[in-house]
């Protein structure tokens, strides 16, 4: 694509106003845009095995799903379908490139970029999604039916897998240009359909489950608490009715739970689950060998791996940097080189050169490295 794309938005206003709140269509979101992916391109990256990728077509009244990997007879299927590959940018830095357009959301909120090709009239049905999304139309043009919010109960069609809203009713309608984006908000009803062979690339945001916080947070609570301390009630009053748990011993069990949790000292728990990675990314000890080496022999770039999802937080004189999953601390000494890191992706040059004559910072390098976080180009 050449230079970094930039977004056409008031980015204020957009937070204010529709970030989680409604859809917006931003025509020319993307200046002289063009695709940095074409459907070949992207059919070559739905035969590879570790790569996630869906056919969904519909005959009649009946949605089909199919698994990739694919094979090249499967994209020569006759009538309207599409398809679907996740997480594209972890294989192109042309499409990883795309999510600097919504640099100004934490980048701990994206997930990744999902690019789909249909043929005409090609669809994935109406639906709603759990997460916010950035519909950025590639080649083609195609046809977006917006609806209204959708909650657990709305009612969908039977199908196993495919989660199609069994009732529609268009509130809005748009046609995508290349270059143009259509946002929108979680559980909102959608349906796209290909106006002649397009591509569609989708920037979508990560938003953990409250009962998954819970979880996390209970779990870390667990680890800090003293196992030997125990649920006390001096000064208690005589029982007068047997077998009464009465208003008061609730009362102390609830001020109680509120003091254990108010004691607590590490909220971690938080930056490890927003970066848990979906798609293992793990290096093997010969690529790990071969960067650490080359970083011993004077390496003069790393570059940070598209697939890593990598986020920090500053607490006292420390940082805590959370790195696909998990979290270390550092001495604060260490904030500008990943700073850098997460603002250009790289650390190159006289960068690179002062994290590496710093313990803590060259530690960190190497822990990054580690955790397939970073590589040397």
């Amino acid at each position: 694509m050449g230079q970094q794309p930039t977004l056409n938005l008031d980015t204020e206003l957009f937070l204010s106003r529709y970030w989680q709140r409604e859809p917006l269509l931003i025509r020319s979101a993307v200046n002289d845009f063009s695709a940095p992916l074409c459907q070949n391109e992207l059919a070559g990256l739905a035969m590879e095995a570790d790569v996630e990728s869906r056919i969904i077509e519909q005959r009649d009244d009946t949605w089909l799903l199919h698994h990739g990997p694919f094979d090249a007879p499967d994209f020569d299927r006759p009538g309207a379908w599409t398809l679907l590959v996740q997480a594209v940018d972890h294989y192109s830095h042309e499409v990883a490139a795309l999510r600097q357009l919504v640099n100004f959301i934490p980048q701990w909120r994206v997930d990744d970029v999902m690019v789909s090709y249909a043929k005409n009239g090609g669809s994935v049905g109406p639906h709603y999604d759990n997460y916010d999304v950035f519909l950025l139309q590639g080649e083609g043009d195609r046809l977006w039916r917006v609806g209204n919010y959708c909650d657990s109960d709305a009612a969908l069609q039977p199908h196993d897998e495919l989660r199609i809203l069994a009732d529609f009713e268009t509130q809005q309608e748009y046609l995508l240009h290349p270059g143009d984006i259509l946002y929108l908000p979680p559980r909102v009803a959608h349906w796209g359909i290909a106006r002649g062979e397009c591509t569609t690339f989708s920037i979508g945001f990560r938003a953990p489950r409250l009962n998954d916080m819970v979880s996390r947070w209970a779990d870390q609570l667990l680890e800090q608490l003293d196992p030997e301390e125990f649920f006390h009630d001096a000064r208690m009053s005589p029982a007068t009715r047997a077998g009464e748990i009465r208003p008061r011993d609730r009362e102390r069990a609830r001020a109680q739970l509120q003091a254990a949790l108010d004691q607590t000292s590490s909220d971690t728990w938080f930056g490890e689950l927003v970066t848990e990675p979906r798609y293992e990314s793990m290096p093997d000890e010969d690529m790990l060998e071969y960067a650490r080496e080359r970083l011993l022999h004077g390496a003069e770039r790393l570059q940070l791996s598209a697939a890593a999802k990598l986020a920090w937080q500053q607490e006292d004189n420390t940082i805590v940097i959370f790195a696909n999953g998990d979290s270390q601390r550092y001495p604060d000494t260490v904030l500008p080189v990943i700073m850098h890191l997460c603002a250009t992706g790289e650390l190159q040059n006289s960068m690179l050169s002062e994290a590496m004559a710093s313990a803590p910072a060259q530690q960190l390098v190497h822990d990054l490295l580690g955790r397939g976080c970073l590589y040397v180009e």
